[in-house]
């Protein structure tokens, strides 16, 4: 009786358990219970255009500029420098070398770690500036900038550099 009672144990078992219908639920179920979770996990991305190269107007062409200055972009920062006649990229007045050098140069002295628009107000040839306070760790100074219109948008034709120059200055250490 024994080898009897061992059959009908062995055939109860199949060697996929899972093909068995109440297995097929629990991992039907157990699948869907996974993949709700890594949904809800998941992050979403969204790609916005760069600021400055599809809005138009002065300040998201400061945006845009300042920007570049914060996160060292050569190629933002040009997008976003010239005058009524467009991008300074764009035109032939300097070679590439030339606005690489002058761009690293206003990096280093517009660099920050956050701004502030003070004041916008109309100027000569249908330009506008922008005082802005730039700050640097604990330094805070304020500058002008000369924004052109060039008809489709505007860029960030010049800056004062004299009260920003300490934000250029290398951290000095002091030696007891």
């Amino acid at each position: 009786m024994e080898s009897l009672g061992t059959a009908v144990a062995v055939s109860r078992w199949s060697p996929l358990p899972f093909a068995h219908p109440l297995w097929r639920d629990r991992v039907r179920k157990l699948l869907l219970g996974l993949m709700l979770v890594a949904t809800a996990c998941t992050k979403s991305t969204t790609i916005q255009p760069a600021v400055g190269v599809q809005s138009v107007g002065p300040r998201p062409a400061l945006d845009a500029f300042l920007n570049a200055a914060r996160t060292q972009d050569l190629q933002a920062m040009s997008a976003a420098w010239g005058d009524k006649d467009g991008a300074i990229r764009d035109s032939k007045r300097f070679s590439r070398d030339e606005i690489e050098r002058r761009e690293l140069i206003m990096m280093c002295y517009f660099k920050h770690d956050r701004y502030r628009v003070l004041t916008d107000q109309p100027a000569s040839g249908g330009e506008r500036v922008m005082a802005v306070e730039l700050s640097k760790g604990t330094l805070n100074r304020v500058t002008n900038f000369y924004l052109a219109d060039a008809g489709d948008r505007w860029y960030v034709r010049a800056a004062d550099l004299e009260p920003v120059k300490d934000l250029c200055a290398e951290k000095r250490t002091v030696k007891p």
